[in-house]
């Protein structure tokens, strides 16, 4: 059944604000909710992860349309908990769409339309009863350009927390989001400095301790790297690989040397929305079951 965008707010700078740290306001089902890590280790890229492993999120014949246009067309995969999971794919494949799904940007965009079941700990997001802000809460964005907010560097790391009425220890959070993101020793003696004043590298690490300090299930990443240069891009990696130990990760990368050096898992978009070919990282890149994935990743098109 195709899922209606109804929680489009007419006030898009408000709401936008608001969809990146969510609000006490609104609510989710409780089962919505997944608050255990549950990972002891970074698996092995050349491997599949020992033992089992939970699927928290996963999608079954996913279409999604802009207005006439197919973006995505019958998707249907399953990303593990606590892995690092790369979306790989040539430019308007639908990659950032897949993404977008995942905790419902999607539906900020009036034309889009979503088909299929996509299940975040098995709810489906798109069921009536679920708040998209709420579903934000839990799963957490980093886009293509680091977008702080012109507030200073302490502000925007404790902003959700202050925005959900969590404020215990907030001087304490707030540092163990930025030592998480790698920043505080570059910035813990000017905390109440400008984010804007920090350089690209530093404000997309800032970006990423302000969407980890409200302890999401999940951490989504449009491109974060794309704009930055070799040196900070280096650091966002390690930084990845460090936060896979305690959250879910799935990256959009143009990059495929990228998506190979940090992910355990890499998914395959190619044109016209297909999921052509997901499976351990290690696989993908040196013997690819589809022939279409193996020309792709040795140069021969996109």
């Amino acid at each position: 059944m195709a899922k209606e965008n109804t929680e489009v707010d007419a006030e898009r700078e408000t709401r936008t604000e608001r969809t990146r740290a969510g609000d006490p306001t609104d609510t989710a089902p409780d089962q919505l909710i997944s608050t255990d890590p549950g990972r002891e280790g970074v698996a092995e890229q050349d491997d599949e992860p020992s033992g089992a492993t939970e699927t928290v999120i996963e999608a079954h014949g996913l279409d999604v349309y802009y207005g006439e246009t197919r973006a995505l067309d019958d998707v249907t995969i399953e990303i593990p908990s606590n892995r690092v999971t790369a979306m790989i794919g040539p430019s308007g494949c639908g990659k950032s769409t897949f993404l977008r799904c995942i905790n419902r940007m999607n539906d900020l965009i009036d034309v889009a339309r979503v088909e299929g079941d996509l299940l975040f700990d098995g709810v489906d997001v798109y069921a009536d009863d679920v708040d998209p802000v709420a579903l934000r809460r839990h799963v957490g964005m980093v886009f293509q350009h680091p977008n702080p907010f012109p507030k200073s560097i302490y502000d925007n790391v404790a902003y959700g927390l202050r925005v959900q009425g969590d404020t215990d220890d907030l001087d304490g959070r707030v540092e163990q989001a930025l030592r998480r993101a790698a920043l505080w020793e570059e910035v813990s003696d000017r905390l109440d400095d400008s984010a804007l004043d920090l350089s690209g590298g530093q404000q997309q690490r800032l970006c990423i301790a302000r969407a980890i300090a409200v302890d999401p299930a999940v951490i989504l990443m449009d491109e974060p790297a794309s704009a930055l240069d070799p040196i900070a891009t280096s650091k966002i990696e390690d930084l990845i690989d460090e936060l896979a130990e305690s959250y879910t990760v799935v990256i959009v990368t143009h990059n495929m040397q990228q998506a190979a050096r940090i992910s355990d898992r890499t998914a395959v978009f190619l044109t016209g929305g297909e999921l052509v070919e997901v499976g351990p990282t290690r696989e993908i890149f040196e013997d690819p079951e589809e022939d279409r994935v193996e020309d792709y990743i040795t140069g021969k098109f996109g």
